[in-house]
C-alpha cells in the first residue's frame, strides 16, 4: 500500500489535476444536460443544475444607482403612512430572499408597520422567524400590509397596536408576543420619534419628552420586560442612528437620545452577557421613511438628504435589513455591545 502525502502550502500536481478533472466533468455534464429535457427524473440535467448553482456569480451593484435620488418634496402629518409616500420606500417586499437563517426564531419588532421595522419584519419572516409587530393605532393601514406579508411566508404574525411611552404598555407586547408565538428570543427595538427644530428656545418641552420616552425609555422598559423570558442565544437589536455620531443642530432631542442608546447598547450587553444574551445596534443614516415627510419644520428637504451621503442618495429600508438579520442569527455569537453603521459613507 502506498501512502499519499501533500505538503502544506506547496503546489501539488495531483491536486491540480484533480481540480482540472472536476472542472472538465462539470463542463461535460452541463453540456450533456443542455441536450436533454430538464425533467425531475433526469439525473444528468439535475447534476448540471447543481453545477450551475455552485458556479453562480452574483452581479455587482453600484451603490450610487441602485435606488433613485429624485423623491419629490412632500409632507404628511405625524406619524405618517408609508403607503402614501411617493415613491413608496423599498422594504424588500419583492426583492428580499431568505435562506432559513432565523428558522424557528420568534421576534418582537417595534415600529414594524413601516420603513426599517417593516423591512426587518419581511426579512425575518423570509428567514423563517415568527413575528409580532408593535405600531401606533394610526398606522394600522401599513401594519395590515406587513401582517399579510408575514403570513404569506407561512409564518405566525401577531399585530400589537399601542403607544410605547409608558412602562405599563411596554410590558404588554412582550407578554403577548411570548404567549402567542410560544416564546421570544429576538427583540428589535426600532420605534422612534424625531422632532425637527434648530432653536432650543422654541423647542416645546412636551416634544422633548415624547422624543426621550419613545427613543430611550421604551427601549429601557422593553429590555426589562423581555430579558427574563429570553433564553441563552437570544438577541436584542436596537435601532440607533448616525446622529449619535454626527449630531444635527435640527435634531437636538433625537441626536441626544440616539447617542444615549449607543451607550445603553454597550452597557446592557455587558450586563446580560452572563445570561447568554447578545445586545447590538444598527445606526442608519438618512433613510427614505415616513420620518422624512412628517417633520413640521422647513429644514426637511429631500434634496439635501440625498446630498448628505457620498453615494449621492438616501438609503432604502431594505438595505438595512441584512444587518438586523446578521445581528440576530446565531453565527454572530461573538458580536455583542456593538453598533453597526449603515449611512452611505457619512462616517
Amino acid at each position: 500500500m502506498t501512502e499519499k502525502t501533500t505538503e502544506t502550502g506547496g503546489s501539488n500536481a495531483e491536486d491540480i489535476d484533480a481540480n482540472r478533472r472536476a472542472a472538465i466533468k462539470g463542463a461535460v455534464v452541463a453540456g450533456l444536460a443542455a441536450t436533454l429535457p430538464a425533467s425531475a427524473g433526469n439525473a444528468a440535467a439535475q447534476q448540471a443544475n447543481d453545477v450551475r448553482s455552485a458556479s453562480n456569480v452574483q452581479p455587482t451593484i453600484d451603490p450610487r444607482t441602485r435606488f433613485p435620488n429624485d423623491q419629490p418634496a412632500q409632507a404628511q402629518t405625524w406619524p405618517g403612512l408609508q403607503r402614501d409616500m411617493t415613491p413608496r420606500p423599498d422594504c424588500g417586499e419583492t426583492s428580499y430572499c431568505g435562506s432559513g437563517r432565523l428558522a424557528g426564531r420568534r421576534a418582537l419588532i417595534t415600529g414594524g408597520d413601516s420603513d426599517i421595522g417593516r423591512a426587518v419584519a419581511i426579512a425575518y419572516a423570509r428567514e423563517g422567524a415568527d413575528i409580532a409587530i408593535n405600531y401606533l393605532p394610526q398606522e394600522e393601514p401599513d401594519a395590515a400590509e406587513v401582517i399579510d406579508l408575514i403570513r404569506r411566508e407561512g409564518r405566525k404574525a401577531v399585530a400589537i397596536p399601542g403607544d410605547l411611552r409608558t412602562e405599563e404598555f411596554c410590558r404588554s407586547p412582550v407578554a403577548r408576543a411570548e404567549r402567542e408565538l410560544g416564546g421570544l428570543d429576538i427583540l428589535v427595538s426600532n420605534a422612534g420619534y424625531g422632532w425637527c427644530l434648530p432653536d432650543i428656545l422654541e423647542y416645546p418641552g412636551e416634544k422633548f419628552d415624547q422624543v426621550v420616552k419613545t427613543n430611550l425609555y421604551a427601549s429601557f422598559w422593553l429590555s426589562k420586560a423581555v430579558i427574563p423570558v429570553m433564553k441563552p442565544g437570544s438577541a436584542i437589536v436596537f435601532s440607533n442612528s448616525v446622529t449619535a455620531f454626527l449630531p444635527s443642530e435640527a435634531f437636538l432631542g433625537y441626536s441626544a437620545t440616539k447617542a444615549a442608546m449607543v451607550a445603553f447598547t454597550c452597557a446592557l450587553a455587558k450586563q446580560v452577557a452572563k445570561r447568554g444574551i447578545r445586545v447590538n445596534g444598527v445606526a442608519p443614516g438618512a433613510i427614505w421613511t415616513p420620518m422624512q415627510v412628517y417633520f413640521e419644520a422647513p429644514v426637511n428637504n429631500v434634496k439635501n438628504l440625498n446630498a448628505l451621503t457620498p453615494v449621492g442618495r438616501m438609503g432604502q429600508p431594505v438595505e438595512m435589513a441584512p444587518l438586523y438579520v446578521a445581528l440576530a442569527e446565531g453565527t454572530s455569537s461573538f458580536v455583542t455591545g456593538s453598533t453597526w453603521s449603515a449611512n452611505g459613507g457619512r462616517v
